[in-house]
């Protein structure tokens, strides 16, 4: 059988359809609504649906409050309704209207849309009423009626839907059967006082079902008085609204909590540190900040991906959870720092059990998609009030403890003092430094090195010198580093790049033919863009790439194979040596230098220095040089110093030497003229 709406529609099809954005916008007319109001889609398209308001019929002001517009207004699934609208002539007409709201993926309304069909004649009071009816049991939000005496006289298909309760089991009875105990009697009061017929209500409240759970709803009450004014019916409209509030809670631990360990973020950390800092001042007692950085991570990361760091840092907030109290907080901060706050203690002594309970916890291997990861915390403390009150401050004073502990090689150290004069030394080495490479306050000069057969000059190291207008030369020992922590190093070593590449374009246009230059690179500039780089710098100069070389150190390999072997075969296809520097200080292995093309291997200077007397240099230094001859490398022992180092090293089998035996680093100009006299290493001294 047909509902009353589809009678009354059932010639009208297909109908009036118009689209309309969030705003009433109109996005889409089709031909039916041309048909209806005679405007075509490219009038009406892009107006706001206002305008076939009625403005003025029928003692219509206008105002948006009396069009009686409800397609603005109407959620979705609204009823089908009866309004006036106006047409391109001018004629006002009566019409139905039924409206629907578009969603997209989320859930989220996106766009709404109205049906108009001509009504051929008005609802008698009969259709009206059933048509009523038939809205209110279809309706989405659940319905109850109650009578003078606050007993269920009616509820809808959704009130079942969502209580749990059917129809004969309410009625009768009053809505306190939905009532959950968690609000409190003022609450009730306002409730009561609004099916009384003091005036409408609308909040949330805590509602339970039939099976004893509780859910969130979304509720309106309201009244309806006879022709004396007297309030005979209260009814109440309510949604379920858990999903909104699950979505809400969704949301709120997005914004407070690290998605991959469950820890506090850093946001959550500082509010709770605030509270932490405000609470021990009130009580007068202490706490402490501890800042753990994971060294090693880093190069993890990079050398086995995010899957495998990821489930490193899983397991290491395992650990930390389990070592700690349950009154203490751990997060993960920015990149892999963990922070933990320690509150209420008594005594500095408690924190330095803390760092080393963490320190133990992680000393043992952590096993991570069958590779075994040790880790070597760094940490640093800052204990409140003491090293400060505010947040902001004990952070910055815990971080500097850390960054104390990650140069000296401590497990923790606690903050003092001192640490911010080291700051301030640090900001002013970046500031100047800035100054320097913007200015042209740094320069090269040129360490040569000697041919153990010939004696001859066979290259040299270009090295980069810095004096200060204040301070004189600063020590590449100190400023380096500053340039490795703010990224500073990146414009550096292009800067000693370009400029190497001039330097050897000025020699050779005076006629010189200087022998390779070597440059070094460091960790962050050995990446995929590196070869272009040097071979853009090589071009602009009109050089070829035997004149200059690259020198890379061991800490590269951690990174990975995956990572370093395709950069490095990309410079020698760009015809780039490259030369191994510090060898055997940190992650020497034949299995490497098999597979990694690498031109030049450099005895690092701690060796030589022990050689020819020390057994175990010696015997070291032997080693290498027997590895280079079998991989036909060339290599070069660095910071030679004496003739019995020279002696041993050449009757090893070494081919090159650098060092002050035969010269310190020159300056272009010099460098220049020891190449011209063909200054010579003498192998007899």
């Amino acid at each position: 059988m047909n509902s009353p709406i589809a009678d009354l529609m059932e010639s009208q099809l297909p109908m009036a359809e118009v689209r309309m954005d969030l705003g009433g916008f109109i996005t889409h007319w089709n031909e039916s609504a041309q048909a209806v109001f005679g405007y075509s889609t490219n009038e009406a398209v892009g107006q706001n649906i206002l305008f076939l308001a009625p403005t003025g019929a029928d003692g219509d002001d206008g105002s948006d409050a009396d069009l009686g517009m409800p397609e603005l207004h109407l959620g979705d699934g609204a009823p089908f309704i009866e309004v006036q609208r106006r047409t391109k002539t001018g004629d006002v007409i009566r019409i139905g209207l039924a409206m629907d709201v578009e969603r997209g993926d989320d859930g989220m309304p996106e766009s709404l849309v109205a049906r108009f069909a001509n009504l051929v004649k008005p609802l008698t009071t009969g259709q009206l009423h059933r048509l009523q009816a038939r809205i209110v049991e279809s309706s989405e939000q659940g319905i109850l009626i109650v009578d003078g005496n606050e007993r269920i006289v009616y509820v809808n298909r959704s009130f079942c839907r969502i209580t749990g309760y059917r129809a004969h089991e309410a009625i009768g009875r009053t809505p306190d059967l939905l009532r959950s105990g968690q609000h409190d009697e003022d609450f009730r009061a306002q409730v009561r006082a609004a099916m009384s017929g003091q005036g409408p209500w609308s909040g949330e409240i805590i509602g339970k079902r039939r099976d004893g759970t509780f859910f969130p709803q979304s509720v309106t009450i309201g009244t309806v008085r006879d022709d004396e004014g007297q309030v005979t019916h209260a009814f109440s409209i309510f949604s379920d609204i858990s999903e909104a509030k699950d979505y809400e809670k969704r949301i709120d631990r997005l914004r407070h909590f690290d998605e991959l360990t469950g820890l506090p973020n850093d946001a959550l950390f500082m509010q709770l540190l605030s509270q932490q800092c405000a609470s021990v001042l009130r009580r007068k007692l202490q706490g402490a900040l501890l800042l753990l950085g994971l060294d090693r991570v880093t190069a993890f990361r990079e050398g086995m991906g995010d899957e495998a760091a990821d489930e490193l840092m899983r397991q290491v907030a395992h650990r930390l959870r389990a070592t700690i109290r349950d009154e203490d907080t751990l997060a993960r901060l920015r990149g892999d720092r963990l922070g933990l706050i320690l509150p209420g203690m008594t005594r500095r002594e408690e924190a330095a059990r803390v760092a080393h309970k963490i320190e133990a916890a992680l000393s043992d291997a952590i096993e991570v998609l069958g590779h075994s990861v040790r880790l070597q915390p760094r940490l640093g403390v800052a204990l409140f009030p003491d090293d400060g009150a505010e947040a902001t401050h004990l952070l910055r004073h815990a971080e500097l403890a850390r960054l104390r502990a990650d140069s000296t090689g401590a497990p923790f150290l606690f903050f003092n003092p001192e640490m911010n004069h080291r700051v301030s030394q640090t900001l002013s080495i970046e500031s100047g430094l800035r100054h320097a490479l913007a200015n042209q306050g740094l320069t090269l000069v040129y360490q040569p090195k000697a041919s153990l057969r010939s004696g001859r000059i066979s290259g040299a190291e270009a090295l980069l010198r810095w004096v200060h207008p204040e301070r004189g030369h600063i020590a590449p020992a100190e400023f380096v580093p500053v340039a490795e922590e703010s990224g500073l190093i990146l414009d550096l070593g292009q800067w000693v790049l370009e400029e190497a590449a001039r330097q050897i374009r000025q020699w050779m246009d005076e006629g010189l033919t200087p022998p390779p230059i070597a440059i070094n690179v460091s960790a962050r500039q050995f990446d995929a863009g590196l070869p272009g780089r040097v071979s853009a710098a090589l071009a602009r100069q009109g050089l070829s790439p035997q004149a200059l070389s690259v020198e890379i150190t061991e800490s590269l390999m951690v990174r990975g194979h995956d990572v370093v072997i395709p950069i490095m075969n990309d410079l020698v296809a760009h015809g780039i040596g490259i030369a191994l520097d510090d060898f055997g200080t940190g992650y020497s292995s034949l299995a490497y230098l098999k597979r990694f093309p690498i031109n030049t291997l450099k005895i690092d200077r701690s060796f030589v220095v022990g050689i020819p007397k020390g057994e175990h240099d010696c015997a070291i230094a032997r080693a290498i040089v027997t590895m280079a001859k079998q991989l036909r490398q060339e290599l070069v022992a660095e910071g030679v110093e004496s003739v019995e180092q020279m002696a041993f090293l050449r009757e090893l089998g070494c081919d090159h030497l650098q060092g002050y035996l035969f010269s310190q680093p020159l300056d272009a100009p010099t460098f220049a003229q020891w190449v011209r006299e063909d200054r010579r290493l003498s192998l007899e001294q």
